[in-house]
């Protein structure tokens, strides 16, 4: 290999280590793209410009989900001025009756949802319905992030049992059906999951549930980060701590108001309960639609690269019509002060992703060419994917060896914050493999997939879709991937190994 693929793979290293140390990653990922590109190219220019371009690439990839966490947040800051928040979660309290069903029902719905869409747009219907109450019964948010997380970035996505696209991706490699694949890795998929979701049970939930004040508390200040001033401050250890803050400085309440801001709790306006009325049956009324027109012939097929366009317009569109309900008056700038202040809130959160996602994206080259400055239609290099192919030859031929090297490779992929581009790699490496080491291609495939997909999808980088799910649940992106580690590990190796024995 070049010294490019050694400076790339010591910086990996470098922040992978720095994260578990609880340490912030961004100088190190800004020195580590520029060193790359100086290395590669030779040239101090290109390694500067590098960084800016990294910045710019993970940007353009990242903008979506900046973007849906934002709308999200305004559309839920505009609800809280009504106080309709509260009243849109108070039916849900029937089923989540206290902190230990809430961590089932959470999980339970994630799953079922995101298993027909695609995760990330299934997370604002979850945070905007489901979590509120949740954390009111006494379910911790960092809980609630874990459940959420696992279910629907971690299993729903590894198996992508119904959409398909990543069987289909990995087939490609491996030369087997897709359908095949599938099929493991939805398997492999649900160990992985119970393991990670009973080992955070109890861990996170069992006694460790809020008592009435402190879930109280919980609840006013996720309630109140669409509203005021989001501020995520470095700590000491370099974490990020998220706090809200009303704009205006004061103590953020749950209560009911009017269209001037100043309403009695003891007696909602019909313009509140129009509101927590709407804003529900709107969202149900875009999911009914879209399995419409997923399952039968009813409506006409949405591509599945539009659920979370079709969210964020619902969110956007309901920020207009909730300012307008809220007061006529002033709603113009009632819907741009939301607006901006869901913006700021997104990536005063979640932009420290930027640099971290921008060198990452320096070895794969999808990316790298860009990156570097390299002419159009040139290939980038694909330092990550070399590094990989490399120890290939290495690995023994045995099919306990082979699923845990294909469960390592699969997740050393997935540190892309994605997974899936590296799919069809991963695949023709369980066809050679499987057939080299007498092991089943299709189970090796699934298992790299889902390797891929927990790691990158995500549940353990932080510059993954593993923002959103913090970002929606007020919770520091690095503690949650910290408290992920060890549960969504512990169940990939559980699963690996019985998929290396029974599948």
């Amino acid at each position: 290999m070049s010294p490019a693929h050694w400076i790339y793979l010591l910086g990996l290293a470098a922040l992978i280590a720095t994260v578990v140390a609880r340490r912030n990653v961004v100088a190190l990922a800004l020195l580590g793209t520029f060193l790359t590109a100086l290395v590669y190219s030779g040239s101090v220019t290109t390694g500067l410009g590098a960084v800016f371009n990294a910045a710019i690439t993970a940007a353009k990839e990242l903008l979506p989900i900046f973007v849906i966490i934002a709308v999200v947040t305004a559309m839920l800051g505009a609800m809280h001025t009504l106080g309709s928040d509260l009243m849109m979660v108070r039916p849900l309290q029937r089923l989540v009756r206290n902190g230990h069903v809430a961590y089932l029902v959470l999980a339970v719905v994630t799953y079922l949802l995101s298993m027909s869409f695609w995760p990330t747009p299934v997370l604002p219907l979850i945070a905007a319905i489901l979590l509120p109450a949740a954390v009111r019964v006494g379910l911790p948010p960092m809980a609630a992030a874990i459940a959420i997380a696992i279910t629907g970035q971690g299993m729903a996505l590894s198996s992508d049992y119904v959409m398909g696209v990543a069987s289909g991706l990995s087939a490609q490699g491996a030369k087997v059906p897709a359908d095949a694949i599938a099929g493991r890795a939805l398997v492999i998929s649900l160990i992985a999951g119970v393991v990670a979701l009973a080992f955070c049970y109890l861990r996170d939930v069992r006694g460790r549930l809020l008592d009435p004040a402190e879930a109280e508390a919980e609840a006013v200040d996720l309630a109140a980060v669409g509203e005021g001033s989001a501020h995520a401050a470095a700590g000491d250890d370099g974490t990020q701590a998220v706090s809200a803050e009303p704009s205006g400085g004061g103590t953020a309440t749950l209560t009911a108001t009017g269209g001037d801001g100043h309403g009695d709790a003891e007696a909602p306006s019909g313009r509140t309960r129009l509101v927590a009325f709407a804003v529900p049956l709107a969202f149900a009324a875009l999911l009914v639609v879209m399995l419409l027109g997923r399952f039968t012939a009813l409506v006409p097929d949405i591509d599945d690269g539009a659920g979370a366009p079709l969210v964020g317009g619902t969110a956007s569109l309901a920020l207009v019509a909730i300012c307008v309900i809220a007061n006529r008056r002033t709603w113009l700038q009632d819907c741009a002060d939301h607006f901006t202040e869901g913006i700021a809130f997104a990536f005063r959160t979640m932009g420290v992703v930027i640099p971290i996602a921008g060198f990452v994206y320096v070895g794969l080259s999808d990316y790298s060419g860009q990156i570097l400055g390299l002419p159009d239609g040139e290939q980038g290099p694909a330092l990550l994917l070399d590094a990989i192919a490399k120890v290939q030859p290495h690995i023994p031929h045995v099919p306990v060896f082979a699923s845990f090297a294909m469960l390592l490779v699969g997740m050393v992929i997935g540190l892309d914050g994605n997974g899936w581009p590296g799919l069809p790699f991963t695949g023709s490496l369980a066809g050679e493999l499987g057939h080299s080491a007498g092991a089943d291609p299709a189970t090796l495939a699934a298992i790299a997939q889902n390797g891929a997909s927990w790691t990158g999808g995500g549940t353990l980088v932080i510059w993954s879709s593993l923002i959103v799910v913090a970002g929606l649940t007020g919770v520091s992106v690095i503690d949650l991937a910290r408290r992920l580690f060890l549960p969504v590990v512990a169940g990939l190796v559980v699963a690996t190994a019985v998929a290396a024995v029974a599948l």
